[in-house]
């Protein structure tokens, strides 16, 4: 349920950063005409992601045993991979995602409204897509029946909607460079164990061999069924009998991962703080005042 709301409270808050941005530059420039246009673009965007989840849970159902395990690897390849990317690509732009929104939304404003939809879709469909196809895979890798990894993700979500909404009003500073590194971090933690269990699927769906090549069994210390078990596999989808195939991914994919997401990127002090959107800006040194 963690590493869940993990993922509903990052990939929620990008979001919710965007749309509060975007909102507020509109208020602030007094073009609050274009607030509808924004808000229609949320909300394809949203419906997108949604729609997107349900297809792919739904359809999956209609499936034979070995096609699912096939699609559920593969795509859980494809989640750990868009993940990978995203979390090195926000921690790396961080600091200018409010510039950059600025731009693209000034470029929106001479365009049309045409434009300003296009611009609110695809600055929350991105993360939305990301975060329907990450929590499936998770979901599906985690597979106890149990309805916890959908609550922890509407539990995430719900916080980084909260937290957006006092962004917006000036009440918190967010310093995205240190938010996005922790989350990334711990992220990458559950990417290894889902791109893992991805490599598990397609062994079961005979794509991949070694499925009986066990690197070690301590189900009798570990009981998959016991508080800490579930614990360890809904954190971190740990297995207590893994291939040999599902420990090398996860080290090959963990290890460097981490080293280079870890690596320091340049930021000095005080550097990737962002100010709610309703702060002025810096205050005019004493030598402009006189």
């Amino acid at each position: 349920m963690f590493s869940n709301y993990l993922i509903g409270l990052r990939e929620g808050l990008e979001a919710s950063l965007v749309v509060c941005i975007l909102i507020a530059y509109l208020v602030k420039t007094d073009r609050r005409d274009a607030l509808k246009p924004i808000w229609i673009g949320i909300g394809v965007a949203v419906a997108l992601a949604l729609g997107f989840g349900c297809a792919l849970e739904f359809g999956s159902q209609e499936l034979t045993f070995e096609a699912q395990e096939a699609l559920g690897g593969s795509l859980s390849i494809l989640a750990v991979g868009l993940v990978t990317w995203m979390v090195f690509w926000m921690r790396r732009t961080a600091r200018h995602l409010k510039s950059e929104l600025h731009g693209k939304l000034d470029a929106a404003l001479q365009m049309g409204t045409g434009a300003l939809v296009a611009t609110a879709f695809l600055a929350v469909g991105r993360e939305g897509l990301e975060t329907a196809l990450f929590v499936w895979a998770s979901v599906h890798a985690a597979s106890d029946g149990t309805p916890r990894p959908l609550v922890g993700v509407g539990l995430g979500i719900a916080t980084a909607v909260f937290l957006g909404w006092l962004f917006y009003r000036g009440a918190v500073r967010i310093n995205l460079a240190k938010f996005f590194t922790w989350t990334g971090g711990m992220l990458v933690v559950v990417a290894a164990g889902v791109l893992a269990y991805g490599f598990h699927d397609l062994q079961e769906a005979d794509w991949l061999p070694g499925l009986t090549d066990k690197a070690f069994d301590i189900t009798g210390t570990i009981p998959p069924d016991s508080w800490y078990g579930t614990l360890l596999k809904g954190v971190f989808n740990f297995q207590p009998d893994p291939t040999v195939l599902q420990v090398t991914v996860w080290m090959l994919y963990l290890i460097p991962t981490l080293v280079l997401f870890l690596a320091p990127v340049g930021f000095a002090s005080g550097k990737g703080k962002v100010k709610g959107p309703d702060e002025q800006g810096s205050r005019p040194s004493k030598a402009s005042q006189s």
